[in-house]
C-alpha cells in the first residue's frame, strides 16, 4: 500500500548526466540504502533495476526513463533515471518537464562532458533546482576541484562546495561535511550501509576550514540574514546555513556540491539527506499554471488534494502489449475506476489501474494525490504531453516540446506475417516515442522510419524483433534534409473546375522570398478583403503550408521562406475554399520550381575526446568528412575537439574513431541547424 505522505514530504527528482557518468549506479544505491532492493544491481552485470530493458542491460546504457519510489527519512522521493545518450533526449525533456528539482551527475574524471551540458541546459529551460554530485572519485585522474570549476564556465552556474573527498583515486575513503564540520568514512564491509562520522583528520583541517569559510561567504552573497550575520561576527548555525542553503536552491542561486564514488558505496547517504533538505517538495515551487481551453484565460493549479484535478501525461510505455502512462499530478486527486477528461481530444477517459511505479514492476494503488508520479492504465486514447482535468474544470497545460527527427531508414518486413504486425507495431512505439516517425514514400512504396541517431533506430529495430517478434529488412540510413530557395521568385494559378457538379473558381498570386538560416516558414498577405475575402484567405494558407511540406526538389519540407499573397481575383457564387486550397498550392509549387530551389542539410555539433597522441588522425579524418573544427581544447590527459560535420558524412563514425584511437576515443554529437554545405 502507498505510504501516505504530506505533499511537502514529496520530492520528484529525476537523475541525469552524460553517458557513463554513473546515473544508474547511483540509482541502485539510492534504491538499496532506502530498502528499495535488497540487493546492489550493477550496470557492468547487466542487473541494474533501472535498466530494465533486455537493450539496457546488453548495451549497459539506460534507453528509457524509469520511474521508482523510495522512503528517506519519512519523506517520500519518485525519482527518474534518465539516459544519458544524445539520441533519447525526449527522455530527458519529457521527465525534466515534470520533476520539480535535479541532480547532475558529473564523472570527476571527464568533468563536465557534452551531454551533461545539454541535459543542465534542458533543467535551466524548466527552472528546475539542482544539486551536482560529483562521482569516482576513486578513478584514476579524478580531479574534484577541476570538475567544480567546469559547472561554474560551462554551465554558467553558482557551485557551492558543500563537501570535500578525504584521500583520492585508489586511496579515497570518505568525504568532509563542511557544514557540521565532520568527516563521514564508510564502512567497505558492509557495502557502504554503515559509516563512521569522526573529527576532521588534522592532515585536511586547514583545507576544510579555509573552504567552511568560501562556503560561508557564497551563501552570504546570496542571503542577506545569513549576510549580517556573518559582517556583525554573530555566530551561524547549521541550521540557518541548512535553511539558506535551500531558499539559495530553490530560488536556482546556487548548486550545492558533494562528492563519493557510487561504485564504491560512497558518498550516497549524504546525497539522500541533501535531496530532502535542499530540492523542493510540490508546495515549494510555484503552481503550475495553464489555459482554459475555450476561453484561454489563465489557470492557477496549485499542489492541493482539495483543488481541481490537473495531471501531465509525460509518458507512454507498451509493456506486455498494454498501454501504460506516466503521468504527473499537479494538483487535486485521481482515483482507480473514477474518469477523466482531456480537453487537448475533448474526451473522457477511465482510470482502470493506478500504479506506484518501481521500474518495471507495479503496486496497485486505490487513489494518488497532487505531487504524485503514477502509473496509470486505461487510457485509451491520452498520448504524451496531454493534460488530464476534471470535465467541471478543464485545463490545458502547456505541451512537451521535442527535435525533429534527423536520420532515416527504410524498412520493409522479412515474411507476410511480419507484414501483418508490422504498421500495428509501429504505431505502439510511436504512441511511445514523438520523436520517432513513419512515412511510406510515394515513389518507391518503403516505409521510411525516421528517428534521432543511428542507436536510436537500432533500438527500436532490436525491440521490434526482441519484443513483438517482428522481423525487418532495413535499408541504409538515409538524411532527412530541407529545401529552400536561392531567389524570390512569383508565380500565380487558376482554379476553374467542374468537380461533382459543382463549379469551383480561385485565382491566387503569391512571391516567395528566401529567409535567413533558423527563421522557419512565415505566410502573410498583401491583399484587401475586396479582392478576396477573408473566409478564403485561410484556405490560402493551408494551401501553401501544404504545398511548403513537399519541396518541389525532392519532395522535403521547405524552410527558411516567406509566402507573400500578393493577388488574385474572386467570382462571387463560384469561390470556394476548395479552389483557393488547390491554386495556392499550384501557384507555391510553381513559386518554389522559379526560386532555384536547393536542399539544406543536417549539421551536427559533434565533441571527439581523443588522447593527445591520436589527434592528427582524428583531425584528418574529421577534415576528410568535409568537418569545420571550431576549436580543440586540452582536457586531464586529452584533448578536446569540437567541430560541426554534415550528418551523411558521419555514418560508421563511431567504428573508425574506435581504430583511430585503438578504442580510447569517444565522441557525442546532436543536432545544431540545417545549411547548405
Amino acid at each position: 500500500m502507498m505510504k501516505k505522505n504530506s505533499i511537502n514530504k514529496i520530492r520528484n527528482i529525476g537523475i541525469m548526466a552524460h553517458i557513463d557518468a554513473g546515473k544508474t549506479t547511483v540509482t541502485e544505491r539510492v534504491l538499496y540504502y532506502t530498502g528499495r532492493s535488497h540487493k546492489i544491481g550493477e550496470v557492468h552485470n547487466g542487473e541494474a533495476v533501472m535498466d530494465w530493458m533486455p537493450d539496457e542491460q546488453e548495451r549497459g546504457i539506460t534507453i528509457t526513463s524509469a520511474v521508482t519510489t523510495c522512503f528517506w527519512k519519512d519523506s517520500e522521493i519518485h525519482i527518474i533515471d534518465t539516459p544519458g545518450h544524445v539520441d533519447f533526449t525526449i527522455e530527458v525533456e519529457r521527465s525534466l518537464r515534470v520533476l520539480d528539482g535535479a541532480i547532475g551527475i558529473f564523472c570527476a574524471v571527464g568533468g563536465v562532458e557534452p551531454q551533461s551540458e545539454t541535459v543542465w541546459r534542458q533543467a535551466d529551460k524548466y527552472c528546475v533546482p539542482k544539486i551536482a554530485f560529483i562521482n569516482k572519485l576513486d578513478r584514476i585522474g579524478a580531479d574534484f576541484f577541476g570538475t567544480v570549476n567546469m559547472i561554474k564556465e560551462r554551465l554558467t552556474a553558482n557551485p557551492l562546495i558543500m563537501q570535500l573527498p578525504v584521500g583520492s583515486e585508489e586511496n579515497f575513503a570518505g568525504v568532509i561535511d563542511l557544514v557540521k564540520m565532520k568527516q563521514i568514512i564508510w564502512d567497505d564491509d558492509t557495502l557502504g550501509a554503515t559509516s563512521t562520522t569522526e573529527d576532521i583528520s588534522r592532515d585536511d583541517l586547514d583545507k576544510a576550514n579555509e573552504y567552511r569559510e568560501k562556503l560561508i561567504e557564497t551563501i552570504a552573497e546570496v542571503d542577506d540574514e545569513i549576510m549580517e550575520a556573518y559582517l556583525s561576527e554573530s555566530l551561524i548555525t547549521d541550521e540557518s546555513l541548512l535553511g539558506a542553503i535551500r531558499k539559495a536552491t530553490i530560488n536556482l542561486k546556487l548548486v550545492p556540491v558533494l562528492c563519493g564514488s557510487a561504485l564504491k558505496n560512497k558518498g550516497i547517504q549524504p546525497l539522500l539527506d541533501a535531496i530532502i533538505n535542499f530540492l523542493p517538495g510540490p508546495t515549494d515551487i510555484p503552481p503550475i499554471k495553464g489555459l482554459h481551453p475555450d476561453t484561454g484565460e489563465l489557470i492557477e493549479c496549485p499542489s492541493k488534494d482539495t483543488e481541481p484535478l490537473a495531471a501531465l501525461i509525460f509518458k507512454v510505455s507498451m509493456i506486455e502489449g498494454r498501454k501504460l502512462s506516466y503521468v504527473r499530478i499537479y494538483s487535486g486527486k485521481m482515483e482507480a475506476g473514477h474518469d477523466v477528461y482531456n480537453p487537448f481530444r475533448k474526451k473522457k477517459e477511465k482510470l482502470s489501474r493506478i500504479l506506484q511505479m518501481h521500474a518495471n514492476k507495479k503496486e496497485r494503488v486505490e487513489k494518488a494525490g497532487a505531487g504524485s508520479i503514477i502509473g496509470v492504465i486505461g487510457l485509451k486514447e491520452s498520448s504524451t504531453g496531454e493534460t488530464l482535468c476534471n470535465i467541471n474544470h478543464p485545463v490545458l497545460l502547456e505541451k512537451i516540446e521535442y527535435n525533429e527527427p534527423v536520420i532515416s531508414v527504410a524498412i520493409e518486413p522479412k515474411t507476410h506475417a511480419d507484414q501483418e504486425k508490422l504498421d500495428q507495431v509501429l504505431d505502439k512505439f510511436m504512441a511511445e516515442d514523438p520523436t520517432l516517425k513513419l512515412k511510406e514514400d510515394e515513389n518507391t512504396g518503403q516505409k521510411i522510419l525516421s528517428g534521432m541517431g543511428e542507436l536510436h533506430l537500432e533500438v527500436i529495430i532490436s525491440r521490434m524483433q526482441r519484443e513483438f517478434h517482428t522481423s525487418v529488412n532495413v535499408g541504409k540510413p538515409q538524411v532527412v534534409y530541407r529545401e529552400t530557395i536561392a531567389k524570390e521568385s512569383e508565380a500565380s494559378a487558376i482554379f476553374d473546375k467542374e468537380i461533382a457538379g459543382h463549379h469551383h473558381f480561385g485565382e491566387v498570386r503569391l512571391k516567395l522570398r528566401p529567409l535567413s538560416r533558423g527563421k522557419g516558414k512565415k505566410i502573410r498577405s498583401e491583399i484587401s478583403h475586396e479582392t478576396i475575402p477573408e473566409v478564403f484567405i485561410h484556405a490560402i494558407e493551408k494551401g501553401v503550408m501544404e504545398s511548403l511540406g513537399n519541396g518541389a526538389l525532392m519532395g522535403y519540407p521547405v524552410v527558411d521562406i516567406e509566402a507573400i499573397v500578393t493577388g488574385g481575383s474572386c467570382k462571387e457564387p463560384l469561390a470556394s475554399e476548395l479552389a483557393y486550397t488547390v491554386c495556392a498550392s499550384m501557384a507555391c509549387k510553381e513559386a518554389l520550381l522559379n526560386g532555384k530551389p536547393f536542399l539544406l542539410e543536417p549539421i551536427m555539433s559533434v565533441e571527439v575526446f581523443v588522447p593527445e597522441s591520436f589527434i592528427g588522425d582524428v583531425i584528418g579524418d574529421l577534415n576528410s568528412r568535409g568537418g569545420r573544427i571550431e576549436s580543440i581544447e586540452p582536457k586531464t590527459g586529452l584533448q578536446l575537439i569540437k567541430a560541426k560535420i554534415p550528418l551523411c558524412r558521419m555514418f560508421g563514425y563511431s567504428t573508425s574513431l574506435r581504430s583511430a584511437t585503438q578504442g580510447r576515443g569517444t565522441f557525442s554529437m546532436q543536432f545544431s541547424h540545417f545549411d547548405r554545405t
